[in-house]
């Protein structure tokens, strides 16, 4: 009976269904208040009960969903503070990701940072938005492994899946690519020279930039 569909397809089914639901939460598809059955869950997708109620769980420890009793689940979702808050911890996180990073990265992986700037300049002359979006998550989960920090690299992936599915309908100015392109040459050009306070300084102004450059779109 479980034939969800994942782009993973060795991933566990709850597992899954955990992300399409979260997802669901995260961008109003599901709105908050509504409540969840399994048995609703279970004929959308077409699987069976314990897979949900493991979905479910995770939802719940997320804090996405509240599990009354003898009512149910219902969902809880993000408010406009909570994205506001995720946004300001993720700054801190991202500072300190930096200064760890530029300590600790390896010459191969300042390299592989490198290669992603070089990518996010060639795509930005081809004007080519969602590349150069792809490239820019690339540089940061660079940065997070060379942490060597497994809760730092968990946090921050975490916060970027919510403030991306949480995000409406992104829009671009003129001048974008090239903006984003020149912050993270900032960032960059502190791991050349592995100077730890230009690298903090340049990422704290990056993460504030963009979230400016999103907050008018949630509020």
């Amino acid at each position: 009976m479980d034939t969800l569909n994942t782009d993973k397809s060795n991933q566990p089914i709850s597992s899954g269904l955990y992300q399409e639901i979260q997802k669901e939460i995260l961008s109003g598809e599901i709105p908050s208040g509504i409540k969840l059955t399994e048995a609703a869950v279970c004929k959308k997708y077409g699987i069976s009960r314990t897979p949900v109620r493991e979905a479910f769980r995770q939802l719940e420890a997320d804090g996405l969903i509240d599990n009354i009793p003898n009512r149910g689940a219902f969902v809880s979702g993000l408010s406009k503070r909570d994205i506001s808050d995720l946004f300001d911890l993720r700054i801190l996180f991202e500072i300190q990701a930096v200064e760890w990073a530029i300590k600790r990265m390896t010459p191969e992986e300042v390299d592989a940072l490198r290669e992603t700037i070089e990518f996010m300049e060639f795509y930005t002359l081809k004007d080519d938005i969602e590349k150069v979006l792809n490239f820019n998550l690339q540089f940061h989960q660079i940065i997070y492994q060379g942490t060597k920090n497994r809760m730092i690299q968990r946090t921050l992936s975490t916060y970027h899946t919510y403030l991306k599915h949480s995000a409406p309908a992104k829009t671009f100015t003129s001048d974008y690519l090239k903006t984003i392109l020149e912050e993270h040459k900032a960032i960059f050009a502190a791991f050349e020279t592995r100077n730890v306070a230009a690298g903090r300084k340049a990422m704290e102004h990056h993460m504030y930039q963009s979230k400016l450059r999103r907050i008018a779109n949630y509020f």
